[in-house]
């Protein structure tokens, strides 16, 4: 593999400036070195909040065709970079090839759709004669820029996430300042080289778009600079509760954990559910926040189920996720590894039946299958991360929707059945930000809101959705 280069630094103000310190990112499958990136400090997150500051008014100004050419100037770059992109985030995630080739491919969708949508940041009258007082009267409403944004990504799919902030911010005309994962900060920031590159070629300024890496020192030091408007992050609940705690009052917008469950009703299609709890459980090495984690079938078909989700797990191959048939590769990092091999344990002495997996295979935790895992076990109620499903089996329908909703969390679930009625029960019942129907729970598009509810976050994503969060409305009243 052959990395694409960007210049050194870190991008702050209108060039690249030098970075106070150094951090070697690792390939999680051996531990080899990646390269050798950058790491800021608080004193160059308070630089960039600054020199974002000074270009709120001009990056509000930007003409619509300014913004849609920048954001369509990326999804293109991006595109034409796409395979050294791909090479780029296996190394640093460990992620199997399959997970980042889609990570590159979602990530150029995000940009051309909120290229889309930059035409459709407007407002609309009202009508000001309810009262009297409003006779002869003019109303109307805008939509105007937040202001500065600060954007904090997850380490499972960095430079995607990181597009989730970047290009609705430009889309409502907002300055933003990126700050990465510790452990995955190479794809994001070539791709704010390649942002800034279209930023100049648009005649906007590069500093529009800046990008800081460190320790959450340095993310606090950007949540709660007096400057910002809004912050946008996507991680674990924990974080982003004390995120929303310490930028209080600024606006955030929270995409957090999830235990996702996948509900099989007594006429689902059991193998199209089987293959689902498989792809939908184990895709990213189960580092996702809607990966399948609770499965949770009625009692007539539960057993049936169980044996053809088991007889599917020999073909979730495990190992280099350099290969494109590798679907488990290595967690992020051994700490990680030992948690969730931890949590497994937990679940198997707390009375939990090991159908498959709950292994080691060098550094990869293998495919596991877990049955009966009790309440109060994290493998249940938290997120695990990592390549774990769980079933449990309920006497009906009722049961299992009330099993999806005594979780804290509420990010996206799903249901099989073949018919509307348990459908729309779960459309209507179903305590979660989003509820999918004879697919996994991990199906996301990009003209669709996106965002949990509970502990799983506040706000929404989706280019239409996040430039609606990262705008104000302004009231006009004229009385000519």
């Amino acid at each position: 593999m052959t990395l694409l280069s960007f210049p050194a630094g870190l991008p702050v103000g209108d060039g690249w400036v030098p970075a106070p310190g150094t951090a070697t990112v690792t390939f999680p499958y051996d531990g080899s070195a990646v390269a050798a990136a950058p790491v800021g400090d608080e004193a160059l997150a308070r630089r960039a909040v600054e020199h974002a500051a000074s270009l709120r008014r001009t990056v509000a100004k930007l003409p619509t065709r300014t913004r849609r050419a920048v954001l369509s100037g990326v999804a293109d770059a991006l595109a034409e970079v796409s395979e050294g992109m791909e090479d780029l985030l296996v190394l640093e995630t460990g992620k199997p090839r399959a997970d980042c080739r889609t990570e590159v491919t979602r990530a150029v969708a995000t940009w051309r759709a909120a290229a889309d949508e930059v035409v459709h940041v407007h407002g609309e009258t009202v009508p000001l004669d309810g009262l009297p007082s409003g006779d002869g009267m003019t109303g109307f409403w805008t939509r105007r820029p937040v202001g500065v944004v600060v954007g904090i990504a997850g380490f499972n799919y960095p430079m995607m996430l990181a597009s989730h902030k970047i290009a609705p911010a430009l889309a409502a005309g907002c300055p933003v300042v990126v700050k990465p994962a510790p452990a995955t900060p190479l794809a994001t920031l070539w791709l704010v080289h390649l942002v800034r590159g279209a930023l100049e070629a648009a005649g906007a300024p590069a500093g529009a778009v800046q990008l800081v890496t460190g320790d959450a020192e340095v993310g606090r030091t950007l949540t709660t600079h007096e400057a910002v408007a809004a912050v946008s992050f996507t991680g674990s609940a924990a974080v982003g509760h004390r995120i929303a705690r310490d930028a209080a009052p600024r606006k955030t917008v929270l995409e957090l954990g999830s235990n996702a469950a996948l509900v099989v009703a007594a006429d689902a299609d059991l193998d199209a559910a089987a293959d689902a709890v498989v792809r939908g459980g184990y895709y990213a090495s189960g580092q996702a926040c809607i990966a399948v984690q609770r499965v949770i079938a009625v009692a007539e078909i539960a057993a049936e189920l169980e044996r053809r989700i088991a007889a599917r797990l020999p073909a979730v191959t495990v190992g280099d996720p350099r290969a494109e048939d590798t679907r488990v590769a290595a967690l992020i990092d051994e700490a990680a590894t030992a948690r969730v091999l931890a949590w497994i344990e937990d679940a198997r002495a707390a009375g939990a039946r090991v159908l498959a997996g709950g292994t080691r295979e060098g550094r990869c935790v293998t495919p596991t299958l877990l049955a009966d895992v009790p309440d109060g076990q994290p493998a249940w109620d938290e997120e695990i991360f990592g390549p774990v499903v769980c079933l449990r089996t309920v006497p009906d329908l009722d049961a299992a929707f009330e099993t999806v909703n005594a979780s804290r969390y509420g990010l996206h679930a799903a249901v099989f059945t073949r018919a509307l009625g348990p459908a729309f029960r779960a459309l209507d019942e179903l305590d979660v930000g989003g509820v999918v129907v004879n697919e996994v729970p991990g199906y996301r598009c990009d003209v669709a809101p996106y965002g949990g509810v509970k502990d799983s976050g506040i706000g929404r994503e989706g280019p239409r959705f996040a430039i609606e969060e990262l705008t104000v409305t302004r009231m006009a009243v004229i009385r000519p």
